[in-house]
């Protein structure tokens, strides 16, 4: 028996082109110390591993005639070598270059023909350090059915697990007559497939009606020669290129920001976003014309018995945010995130971030990938969104080899030229910003400006270390909120 795609698994296979690849990425960065970590051993281990998600070796079969959403089907031709693979940077390879090679490789498309996820294993940085990049389409991760491969490669011991191969074995490919007659046993005994089928063929008949429009205005605005949405900078159209920014900082600067001023350490990350916009948009001499707020999405665990539950013991929903990039001040833009988000922890559906971590085999690519499918059900009514995963304080290993950092690179939907990822882990926080190539080709600046105004806001909290405010007591930070 088949599993078929749900309707918004098709949605997102119809959303999908060359300039709007739907899949997430995470790029890790390993010291292989004397385990003897190398692409042999990361094949083995995948290789050992790929059992616990089966999915991966299955790929999307379309049903002739499309009178039934396409189904999961295993891969006849399953080949390990094409989806792990070798890559290299010149010696001493820097993180800059690290980027340029992930914008590359995050730029293309999945083979539909194949199972929907690839591995790179890069050799030749700094010190004697490797990385990983692994890529996995929306569609493969949900969450629910399946999680991410990073989450069953790494270890919380340096003593690596041998598993062993599994002995898995191709089933049959159906034939055409066989996904026929399927197609139509489910209509009859399934009736909910007949509902799935038409929303999906119905869902797609618009998308491609205002795929149409798109382009059309595109046409349109070019020989207007001006761009969309042209009193935002984060809006536009999207080319068929990226830019990968990437930033580490510390995670006691936030906690250090959070006993000051209260709040939660996602309310220090949003509020360092902020002003990290606000100053890449001075740089730009935008002179916060018009521009007041950037709405962003930003997807968060709750418990809500309407939402489908995943394997990370909650539901992800989208709450929206107004980022006040016009704000001046470090400590009125953190206060009036924490606000937004202050209705949210009252409502008791919040999900806090040491539960989150708590969950054995949480690895934050499973959430920052049911993020993305969060932004992208919603896809409209924000300018960017921010996925903020708590990670695990604790240091992470792939067969023996140390996990140093961990990097998310988020995909652009269409309209949306920059995406957020932001990972905490071992003590640091991780950005991860991904950027249309042409749409910003200063996004870089981003870098600087997100240290920068993670600056501000410790030498705020500095300032008033020690001091509370007359007529208040100090009381205990609430817990971090995801």
């Amino acid at each position: 028996m088949t599993e078929r795609l749900r309707p918004r698994d098709v949605a997102i296979l119809a959303e999908e082109s060359a300039s709007t690849p739907m899949h997430n990425a995470t790029v890790e960065i390993f010291d292989p110390g004397e385990s003897g970590f190398d692409y042999a051993r990361l094949v083995r281990l995948v290789q050992e591993r790929i059992s616990f998600v089966p999915r991966y070796r299955q790929r999307v079969q379309v049903v002739p005639g499309r009178v039934a959403n396409p189904v999961w089907v295993d891969d006849d031709h399953f080949d390990i070598g094409y989806h792990v693979r070798r890559s290299a940077l010149p010696r001493p390879g820097s993180l800059d270059q690290l980027r340029d090679l992930v914008a590359r490789i995050v730029s293309r498309p999945l083979d539909r023909s194949r199972p929907l996820w690839e591995v790179y294993f890069v050799e030749g940085l700094a010190d004697g350090q490797v990385a990983i990049l692994s890529k996995s389409h929306q569609v493969l991760v949900d969450g629910i059915h399946t999680v991410d491969l990073g989450q069953v490669l790494l270890d919380k011991s340096p003593e690596p697990k041998e598993l062993g191969a599994d002995g898995w074995r191709a089933r049959g490919r159906p034939s055409p007559l066989g996904l026929m007659a399927e197609a139509v046993r489910d209509s009859v005994t399934a009736p909910e497939t007949v509902l799935d089928t038409l929303r999906s063929t119905t869902g797609a008949a618009l998308r491609g009606v205002a795929g149409t429009a798109r382009s059309a205005s595109r046409v349109i605005d070019a020989l207007a020669n001006r761009t969309p949405s042209a009193d935002s900078p984060i809006i536009g159209p999207l080319s068929q290129q990226r830019r990968v920014v990437a930033v580490r900082t510390d995670l006691a600067d936030y906690r250090l920001v959070r006993e000051a001023h209260g709040g939660t350490v996602n309310d220090v990350v949003l509020a360092t976003v902020t002003g990290a916009l606000r100053a890449w948009l001075m740089t730009r001499g935008e002179s916060m014309r018009g521009i007041r707020r950037v709405r962003a999405v930003v997807p968060i665990s709750v418990i809500d018995a309407e939402l489908e539950a995943t394997s990370l013991g909650s539901q992800i929903a989208a709450h929206f945010v107004d980022l006040p990039v016009w704000e001046a001040s470090p400590v009125v833009r953190l206060h009036q995130v924490s606000y937004s988000f202050q209705a949210h922890k009252e409502t008791g559906r919040a999900v806090a971030a040491s539960r989150l971590v708590g969950i054995s085999g949480f690895a934050p690519a499973t959430f920052h990938a049911i993020g993305s499918r969060v932004a992208a059900v919603e896809r409209r009514g924000y300018q960017l969104s921010v996925t903020n995963v708590p990670g695990p304080q604790a240091p992470l290993y792939a067969a023996g080899a140390r996990m140093l950092a961990t990097y998310p690179v988020p995909p652009l939907l269409e309209g949306h030229p920059l995406a957020i990822g932001v990972t905490s882990y071992d003590g640091h926080v991780y950005y991860g910003l991904t950027a249309d190539r042409d749409m910003l080709p200063d996004a870089d600046l981003l870098g600087p400006c997100l240290q920068e105004a993670l600056d501000e806001l410790v030498d705020s909290a500095r300032g008033t270390r020690g001091r509370v405010p007359r007529g208040r007591k100090r009381r205990k930070p609430p817990e971090e909120s995801s």
